[in-house]
């Protein structure tokens, strides 16, 4: 099994995802929710659908993650200001405290992972923009 290249990236994204849930943990968020608070804090504020849209998830997906979001204080629904008819999504400050260091873990995490690879960061920044495709 070691030469199929699915059944390698299975298990080395299970692993990742392992040490991430683990260092998470302290911060009361997942992987995915960390994904959509990602997803909201880049850039202007996005509709529930846009959230989905950017994440690539089907919206009754997007608002369970967003309902539990939304229960422990980290998003908001709000009308939009350009237009009254939009609802958004926005971190509250308790949500923008948490997505900076629970953020900050991950990427530590990330690196750690990364680190037995005896190869050049920039190696790692182009395998992170091939497998982003």
């Amino acid at each position: 099994m070691a030469d199929r290249l699915g059944y390698l990236l299975k298990h080395v994204l299970a692993q990742l995802t392992e040490a991430q849930a683990t260092a998470l943990e302290p911060y009361g968020v997942t992987g995915r929710d960390l994904a959509v608070l990602s997803a909201i804090v880049a850039g202007e504020p996005l509709s529930q659908l846009e959230v989905a849209a950017r994440l690539r998830v089907d919206r009754t997906s997007i608002g369970d993650l967003l309902d539990g979001l939304e229960e422990r204080g980290l998003v908001e629904r709000r009308r939009s200001t350009e237009d009254r008819r939009r609802n958004v999504v926005v971190l509250t400050p308790q949500g923008e405290s948490t997505f900076a260091s629970a953020e900050e873990v991950r990427l530590k995490v990330e690196e750690e992972f990364l680190a037995p690879l005896a190869v050049p960061d920039r190696f790692r920044d182009e395998l992170r923009l091939l497998l982003g495709e």
